[in-house]
């Protein structure tokens, strides 16, 4: 992709990669995607560039083309060098988009130039500075045994709006599948009583019956993280992402933030994506077994008709410091859901316990009085 803006260039190890940037039409600084909004702001003299609509369309890439894809593996990529022309200052990155370490100029890399698959689609930042604060008030707000420290995260400068790679994949799955189908019947049991006393009692037992059949679904948008740098499980948790409200990958939604480049290729994607599959159809097989209690001993499932693409969702990343320890709290920047690491005040703990003991023995005493009883 071209752009008629492009300020700066970049260096691969293996040789020279393009990029892009976007000069302020106002007063010559450089203007940068404004989250909530579809255009590019001067954060000096708050000149404003609309982005333009474009004619690309977010596409489903047939699994079969990644055999013709020119692309290199993840291991082959070195850090980009990049030589920035505002300040002509050289600094090493190993993102696609970033900030000049210097003079803070945004840089892009060109996707096309990075040896790597093109995204095909980009959700844009929602949430500015101002909402991350939001966002980040009600989750320290909501952690109570959390030091008042925590509270200075609000605040952190350490702050950083970074666009991360996902995987997202389709499939048309039937699957084959063996187990058995239990039935609930009841019996009449007798037994003796502690008394000597005969009693009878009904006992629910499972009657199980071998079955098998054939179960199909079709997965759209499954996601599995590109990358590696920030805990997967923790970016799962900021899901569910609008998807739909995703726009075609174009390079000026990421000027002024940060982006990574995927360290997960699209084959081991899918294989996680196979996982994350597997106990929905295991639930559709239980579901067409019946009965009252199923069994599913074996499942074989083909994948149909497979596509995938790779999209860049927006996550807040914010660090901050406690006891001498890096914290980390990832917020969408769609939604502004929060998850994150927090530390625990011991103090807070010992109240709470001290508490709890007190309304423990207050209790008791109370019990203690109702039933008349009066301690020696």
């Amino acid at each position: 992709m071209t752009d008629p803006y492009a300020q700066h260039q970049f260096q691969q190890q293996a040789g020279p990669v393009a990029a892009h940037t976007y000069p302020c039409g106002g007063c010559g600084a450089r203007v940068q995607f404004a989250p909530g909004t579809s255009v590019l702001k001067c954060p000096y003299c708050g000149f404003r560039q609309q982005i333009a609509a474009s004619d690309r369309r977010i596409r489903e890439i047939p699994f079969a083309e990644l055999a013709v894809l020119p692309r290199k593996p993840v291991g082959s990529i070195g850090a980009y060098v990049l030589a920035c022309q505002r300040c002509a200052a050289r600094s090493e990155t190993n993102e696609t988009a970033s900030l000049c370490q210097f003079c803070g100029a945004p840089l892009v890399v060109d996707a096309t130039a990075t040896g790597q698959i093109v995204p095909e689609g980009v959700l844009p930042f929602q949430l500015d500075r101002a909402h991350l604060r939001q966002s980040l008030g009600k989750w320290t707000s909501s952690r109570w045994f959390a030091p008042s420290a925590l509270k200075k995260v609000t605040e952190a400068e350490s702050t950083k709006s970074t666009y991360v790679p996902h995987w997202t994949y389709d499939s048309q799955t039937v699957s084959a599948y063996s187990g058995s189908r239990g039935e609930y019947y009841y019996v009449t049991e007798y037994y003796t009583d502690s008394e000597g006393n005969r009693k009878s009692r009904r006992v629910r037992r499972t009657r199980w019956y071998p079955a098998s059949g054939t179960v199909a679904r079709a997965f759209d948008d499954v996601l599995v993280a590109g990358s590696l740098v920030l805990p997967g499980k923790r970016l799962d948790d900021l899901a569910p992402w609008p998807l739909p409200e995703a726009a075609p990958y174009q390079p000026q939604y990421l000027a002024g933030h940060f982006a990574l480049r995927y360290d997960v290729e699209p084959e081991n994607g899918f294989e996680e994506a196979k996982r994350r599959m597997a106990p929905i159809i295991a639930e559709d097989c239980r579901r067409d077994i019946g009965g009252d209690v199923q069994r599913v001993d074996a499942v074989d499932t083909r994948h149909n008709a497979v596509t995938f693409k790779l999209m860049l969702l927006p996550v807040w990343i914010a660090t901050y410091v406690y006891a001498g320890k890096n914290w980390q709290v990832l917020v969408n920047g769609r939604t502004g859901e929060v998850h994150g690491e927090r530390p625990y005040s011991k103090v807070k703990i010992a109240i709470a316990v001290v508490i709890g003991l007190l309304v423990l023995g207050l209790v008791a005493y109370f019990v203690f009085r109702s039933t008349g009883s009066h301690p020696h």
